[in-house]
């Protein structure tokens, strides 16, 4: 049987509060959690309308408080834009307070537009290139394995508990794929922003994979937008609501998930129309039967991680509950 997680970017529906997207999403973690799901994880955005995932740790522990036996991550902390130092020493509180049902999911990105990856970092200098260092000094300083001519070797990360929580990688790539197996980590390949390497990057990843303090043996996870309905038809009625999302995303305007009623009222131009169908691409969207043929021919992986960002809450939980009867 194929195993399924959640990823959750705390999308904010039309005609929503914030306060509102964070109820649903604790509702959604339970859901699933009953369903049967291995994991929710939340993601990090800034500067955007339609996110409300800003921090995730602080919506891991409101998430692991709210339920009791799903693992709950981070998909993913921007780790350039933080100090590996405090990522662990958050890692490691959590997994004290609610062993072994915390993952640590981290992610190269500069967290939006320039201007704002120099606001994450009181106007600091990029450092996107020193990814594998950073990944490196943050399983050092949750495993206390920093080699011994490292500058911070003696500065020990608290609390000093005896199991740590597992680290993923996010990627698109091979580099990204090397990048985890070298390291001994797990992989995620992000096919919900960009399936074009897909296969090539979990070959590498699963041929190259080396053990490490932080993980004894491969985990890759493939991540893709399903929109999954009792019917065909009624899965592209309600995908229409994530075509317009991604829409939106892709040209940079209000990322609030627009309803059903309002798309239909909308009319789009060819240019619109061709990144509607290339950005379907990155979705698997149908009745149970379609989507299982689809997900067959992903390529083999530990697990599927699910995003699901569409207006309808009531259809989206639905979209879950079939997904794990597959």
């Amino acid at each position: 049987m194929m195993k399924f997680s959640v990823l959750d970017q705390i999308p904010l529906s039309r005609g929503d509060r914030p306060e509102q997207a964070i109820e649903k999403a604790l509702e959604l973690a339970h859901f699933t959690e009953q369903l049967g799901y291995t994991r929710y994880w939340v993601a990090e955005h800034h500067h955007t309308t339609g996110l409300i995932s800003t921090s995730p740790e602080i919506m891991m522990t409101r998430l692991l408080s709210a339920t009791e036996r799903i693992e709950v991550g981070s998909g993913g902390i921007l780790l350039p834009q933080y100090s590996p130092y405090k990522i662990a020493e958050n890692a490691k509180l959590m997994e004290a307070m609610f062993p072994g049902r915390v993952n640590i999911g981290i992610g190269n990105s500069p967290g939006g537009t320039e201007l704002t990856r120099r606001a994450l970092t009181d106007d600091g200098e990029s450092k996107l290139n020193d990814y594998s260092r950073m990944t490196e000094d943050l399983i050092g300083f949750m495993h206390n394995t920093l080699p011994n001519d490292h500058k911070f070797r003696t500065v020990k990360a608290a609390p000093r508990i005896s199991h740590q929580p597992p680290v993923w990688t996010l990627g698109l790539t091979e580099n990204g794929a090397r990048c985890a197996a070298e390291l001994g980590i797990g992989f995620v390949f992000g096919a919900f922003i960009n399936p074009k390497h897909m296969k090539q990057s979990l070959d590498i990843y699963y041929d190259n994979f080396t053990p490490s303090v932080a993980m004894d043996k491969p985990h890759a996870i493939l991540c893709v937008f399903v929109v999954c309905c009792e019917t065909e038809s009624e899965a592209e009625r309600h995908a229409q609501t994530l075509d317009h999302w991604l829409l939106n995303v892709t040209y940079g305007r209000d990322t609030t998930v627009p309803s059903i009623e309002e798309i239909e009222k909308k009319s789009y131009t060819d240019k619109e129309r061709t990144l509607i169908k290339e950005n379907r691409k990155r979705c698997i969207i149908g009745d149970p039967e379609k989507v299982r043929r689809e997900l067959e021919q992903l390529p083999e992986v530990d697990e599927v991680m699910v995003i699901c960002n569409i207006h309808d809450f009531e259809v989206k939980k639905k979209s879950y509950e079939l997904i794990q009867q597959l």
